[in-house]
């Protein structure tokens, strides 16, 4: 396994450029290679490990990957697909590689940005000082769907709101990463990253001998130790769940997932119930007291008395216990208001407001079709942009401009003036790419082609923030795709970052 032949054989060492000799870079910026078509140094170890193997090696330990996921199940829920509700997400085993040093500006960038968000978001439940001093408009908040006036005048436990965040990062073909959006209210793929890397593991067990590759294998006991933190002391060995909606939402294998690796009960509102002021969860030895929940109930759902009256997903009277600090809830309810595209587009006015700072990662330039000049803009290029609704999630309800006709465009276009506020609009990226694994050339040999990507890390808001060392690579598996959401049939690769300086060292290196 991933045996270096040279050594052994004295055979010349492979050269890892002859992996990617007849590689389409097809105008973008790769991850993996640089423009002369050899491996960028990072990843230029890692490449020699394959240019080493036999012949029909690196498709076999695919096979078996993807074997092992079957087994595992791991699975994702692709909603409106006809031909089943749950599938394998597909996996490539070629790890992404990110070196220390942009990993580095990354980390201190979205500990920038959260606790910017996390203020606005107490603030815009509290004094208001942003909306009265005219940083953020009022009416931009107003009208969003995710202000909760339930959440008026809440204070959280720990003075925090979002525990849990999975912020998209995209990079263009300058090499600039940017922020694309932020998931502030139930982020989900945290899983996904944890089992990549095991499955990277077993398929090259060699690889990780040395601790040159960060680990995140301990981000379960990361998210345990937030959720014992927000009980604050008040109670001395706290009982912590995770709230799910149930096995029809596409992220349950996420929520069963991350409950088995807490060690702690997955629960869902039916298992609840409001009692004396505490929630209690119905066990076969009686009720047993519950002090915080990892909910994955959207605000909506989680409380009927406090939201939507007829939701069956979560607990009667889950706010009022909430309020009287007798429950911790992670995220806190009302976290879907900074969750809404359109604010997203204030957030580095939020960054200098609050912490007096430039921001350290930059948006996406931004359109809002609520701006009478910026729809004119959009409506007028809609052929070039990509255009989203405010509030959805999970790549639906977009239009990629590029990618559509013109009967589309015109159909969007009237949605978009039907209510602009709903909308934004981006200048369509050059997203960059990573060579994934294809089926073998017509002559049997290694087929490696360039996909388009993204990354989620994932931010840990608790006794301290942590970012989980590089987070989850969304692959947008069919050719020439801008679409990378694993609920819209994307794949996804284990995300490798460096602890040092130099390239990722391999098996049996000094």
């Amino acid at each position: 396994m991933f045996q270096a032949q040279s050594q052994s054989t004295g055979s010349p060492a492979p050269n890892p450029a002859e992996l990617f000799r007849d590689y389409d870079l097809g105008g973008f910026f790769d991850e993996t290679v640089a423009e002369d078509l050899t491996p960028r140094p990072a990843s230029d170890r890692l490449c020699r490990r394959i240019a080493e193997l036999a012949p029909g090696d690196l498709a076999r330990r695919q096979a078996a990957a993807e074997t092992a996921m079957r087994r595992l199940g791991i699975t994702f829920s692709v909603y409106g697909d006809a031909r089943g509700k749950e599938r394998i997400i597909p996996f490539d085993i070629l790890p992404r590689v990110i070196t220390a040093e942009e990993w580095r500006t990354v980390e201190r960038g979205l500990k920038q940005r959260i606790v910017a968000l996390d203020r606005f978001i107490g603030d815009v439940y509290g004094d208001q000082k942003i909306l009265n001093d005219g940083v953020v408009p009022r009416s931009a908040v107003e009208s969003g769907e995710g202000l909760k006036k339930a959440c008026m005048g809440l204070k959280p436990p720990r003075g925090v709101w979002c525990h849990i965040t999975g912020t998209d990062l995209v990079r263009d073909s300058d090499g600039t990463l940017y922020v694309l959006e932020d998931n502030l209210r139930v982020p989900s793929g945290v899983s996904y990253v944890l089992q990549n890397r095991r499955l990277t593991k077993q398929t090259f067990p060699g690889l990780f001998t040395d601790n040159d590759i960060r680990p995140v294998d301990d981000y379960p006991w990361r998210l345990l130790e937030c959720l014992h933190w927000l009980c604050g002391g008040r109670v001395e060995d706290p009982v912590a769940a995770v709230l799910t909606p149930g096995i029809y939402n596409s992220a349950y294998f996420e929520h069963s997932f991350l409950a088995q690796q807490m060690g702690i009960p997955l629960v869902e509102g039916r298992d609840l119930v409001v009692r004396d002021g505490f929630v209690q969860m119905r066990t076969t030895r009686g009720p047993r007291r519950v002090d915080v929940l990892y909910r994955r109930i959207d605000d909506e759902f989680l409380d009927p008395a406090a939201f939507r009256k007829d939701s069956l997903l979560g607990v009667p009277g889950l706010m009022e216990a909430y309020r009287s600090g007798r429950v911790a809830l992670a995220n806190a309810p009302g976290t879907g208001v900074a969750d809404d595209k359109v604010i997203y587009t204030y957030v580095p006015d939020m960054i200098r407001y609050y912490l007096n700072e430039d921001p350290i990662l930059p948006n996406v330039p931004t359109f809002r079709c609520g701006d009478p000049d910026s729809l004119k803009h959009v409506l007028a290029n809609l052929e070039t942009m990509v255009v989203k609704p405010a509030n959805e999630s999970g790549g639906s309800g977009m239009l990629i401009g590029p990618a559509s006709s013109a009967a589309e465009r015109e159909e969007f276009a009237a949605r978009i003036k039907d209510d602009p506020r709903d909308y934004i609009a981006q200048p369509t990226l050059a997203l960059s790419r990573v060579p994934v694994l294809c089926d073998p050339a017509p002559d049997g040999s290694l087929n490696l082609a360039g996909r388009h990507v993204d990354l989620r890390p994932f931010i840990i808001r608790g006794p301290e923030t942590y970012v989980l060392p590089g987070g989850l690579t969304r692959v947008a598996l069919t050719p020439g795709s801008l679409v990378v959401n694993s609920s819209q049939g994307g794949g996804s690769k284990d995300t490798w970052v460096l602890s040092g300086e130099g390239r990722a060292k391999g098996e049996g290196e000094e």
